[in-house]
């Protein structure tokens, strides 16, 4: 008989235990870390953020999009009239970097779903032999007491149920002023406002960023938060509330590595 080698390739495993000691010994360090900071500020108020420049920070770049052709502008002989000019007046409305624009925050988001789903299946196979040469009446089969037409019997069965609901209602309702960051080739401005508000021992933020045109903003330099494209809302806060209603680092750690 002849041997045959086989080689098997192992698994790579998910995680080895270096690194998952890896792993443990950075967190461990970063609470650490956070601990002492936390320490620190022990019966002071949280610090507000400072004031920058949002194209100086490490993870900002310009927005890039398809552009329309570039329509050159005209002139007419004997007129005050220019081409593509939204006024006659100059207008007092953000249209260059660096200008001011009033957001106007209006989110409201309310869903109800309920879905359900059910299916049963039921399956059942027969398999007989009546006549096998001779050999159904023999002795063997007689003792074992086999039957030749149920030779072969199978049945399965199978159902699921599931059903999910959601009921979601937010809503926000504020105004916060924005920077224009960008101009885009075709007029559209990207437009990005930062707020934060200090009530005691808890900072509420609100940012706001996306692309708007310069035709939605109001004659008061004002624009809703429906028109603004990519737009981008996060309203939340930082302080002893939110520190409270968050897991422990241990807790959200366990519940990262554990598999069940």
């Amino acid at each position: 008989m002849t041997n045959r080698s086989m080689t098997v390739r192992s698994m790579p495993l998910i995680k080895t235990p270096l690194s998952l000691a890896a792993i443990l010994v950075a967190c461990a360090a970063l609470g650490a870390c956070n601990t002492v900071d936390r320490l620190s500020q022990v019966g002071a108020t949280p610090a507000l953020s400072s004031i920058e420049d949002p194209t100086s920070q490490p993870g900002y770049r310009p927005v890039r999009l398809p552009m329309p052709d570039v329509q050159p502008v005209s002139y007419a002989p004997n007129s005050l009239w220019r081409t593509g000019s939204r006024a006659f007046f100059k207008d007092q409305r953000a249209a260059r970097i660096g200008d001011l624009v009033t957001i106007k925050v209006n989110v409201t988001d309310r869903a109800n779903l309920n879905n359900e789903t059910k299916r049963s299946r039921s399956n059942a196979e027969g398999m007989g032999l009546p006549n096998a040469f001779g050999l159904e009446s023999s002795a063997a089969v007689a003792a074992a007491g086999i039957s030749p037409d149920k030779l072969l019997a199978g049945t399965s069965t199978s159902s699921s149920d599931g059903s999910g609901s959601v009921q979601r209602n937010e809503t926000v309702t504020t105004n916060i002023a924005a920077i224009v960051n960008q101009v885009l080739p075709n007029g559209n401005l990207v437009v990005e406002g930062k707020q934060e508000i200090r009530i005691n021992f808890e900072v509420r933020e609100l940012i706001v960023a996306g692309v708007v045109r310069p035709e939605d903003i109001e004659s008061d330099n004002t624009i809703d938060s429906s028109k603004i494209a990519q737009a981008r809302i996060a309203y939340g806060g930082r302080g002893q509330i939110t520190d409270v209603q968050q897991p422990r680092y241990g807790q959200q750690l366990v519940d990262i590595l554990l598999p069940f």
